[in-house]
């Protein structure tokens, strides 16, 4: 990260790192700080298309207006003083996402894109980028959502259906199971009928709740304390049949505890996984992390096609709830460091000690 100053003669190593940014036009150092050159008498910013200038002719400057104070006028190439590419990119995605989230029926490509004043190829490829997922993919997740809200309070289901903006009842049940993971008046009813086994067992890294819905399994949950996992559980479905695991379940426990003990086993079970559309394609390259590998989120990002989304990928590895099944303890920052951890970094370092000692 590119740490901005008011010091018009920063530090050699700081200047360094702003030299080796501007040498890569590093998108990350875009309003962190200016450059001048003294043979032009022009300051830019980092990301400027411009020629490279020498290092000896460069001079780095903390803002624009100490940039101006020394005597240098505006690159007319990047604008400095207008907001880098990247906020407006994302402030008209922003609005955008808001037109979505607003109407009714979902706008169309060349709607969104029109109101943005950008081309649909254009826009299509920065919301991509921004969101990690496509307007469309963006809407239904949004629609699923809504149906959700309004299963929990509407009059019935076929108003919750028509109030989320969907056009039709069978366009909505094609998708309901993956949308609910039940059906939709099971989900209004606050999961009531639907038998969720579990149990919980003990393993090095403290309690692990394992829970299987006829779909499969559903949580791996770690924890300290049994009871909070049991009750992490049952706020999900308030009104399931949650269902103490018998022996032949107490077995399903027993594998996943085997794994987490010893990871060069390996964990192959069937999942009944719910999430966004983004959140699924993060949790599917997830899992094509090898154990004793590591990927940082940026390159996550870049694997399911969304560059520009590294914090949408640490927050779908936040939203996981198949703790080593899908291993978003393999993610680290850009420099490998560990970062946060929905079940604690002490168990994730763990983890990722173990895989790489097998």
């Amino acid at each position: 990260m590119y740490m901005s100053t008011n010091r018009l003669q920063p530090a050699a190593a700081e200047t360094d790192r702003r030299w080796e940014a501007l040498a890569q036009r590093d998108p990350r150092a875009d309003g962190t700080f200016y450059y001048g050159v003294k043979t032009t008498g022009v300051y830019c910013r980092p990301t400027c298309p411009s020629r490279r200038p020498l290092r000896a002719n460069v001079d780095f400057f903390a803002t624009a207006d100490a940039a101006e104070q020394a005597g240098f006028r505006p690159c007319l190439r990047c604008n400095p003083r207008e907001a880098a590419l990247a906020e407006r990119h994302a402030a008209k995605v922003a609005e955008a996402c808001r037109l979505i989230e607003q109407s009714e029926q979902a706008p169309d490509l060349n709607t969104l894109a029109n109101n943005a004043g950008l081309s649909a190829y254009h826009f299509h490829r920065i919301f991509k980028a921004t969101t990690g997922v496509t307007p469309k993919a963006y809407a239904i997740a949004h629609r699923a959502r809504r149906v959700r809200s309004e299963l929990s309070r509407a009059g019935s289901v076929t108003d919750a259906i028509y109030d989320s903006g969907y056009n039709s009842n069978a366009r909505f049940y094609e998708n309901a199971g993956d949308v609910l993971g039940m059906k939709p008046r099971t989900y209004r009813a606050g999961g009531a009928a639907t038998d969720i086994r579990f149990a919980v067992g003990e393993c090095t890294l403290g309690s692990i709740l394992v829970a299987k819905s006829d779909r499969g399994v559903c949580a791996i949950l770690l924890g300290d304390d049994p009871e909070s996992l049991a009750r992490e559980l049952q706020d999900q479905f308030p009104r399931a049949n949650l269902i103490g695991g018998d022996k032949e379940f107490e077995q399903l426990v027993a594998k996943v505890v085997g794994f987490v003990e010893s990871p060069g086993i390996g964990l192959d079970l069937p999942l009944d996984v719910r999430g966004t559309a983004f959140q699924q394609r993060v949790w599917q390259a997830l899992r094509k992390v090898p154990a004793g590998k590591t990927a940082s989120y940026a390159e996550i990002a870049r694997r399911i096609g969304a560059p520009g989304a590294a914090r949408a990928v640490s927050q779908a590895c936040a939203s996981n709830r198949l703790a080593v099944a899908i291993p978003c303890h393999r993610v680290v920052r850009n420099d490998g460091a560990l970062s946060g951890y929905r079940w604690g970094v002490e168990r994730k370092r763990e983890l990722l000690d173990r895989e790489a000692a097998r």
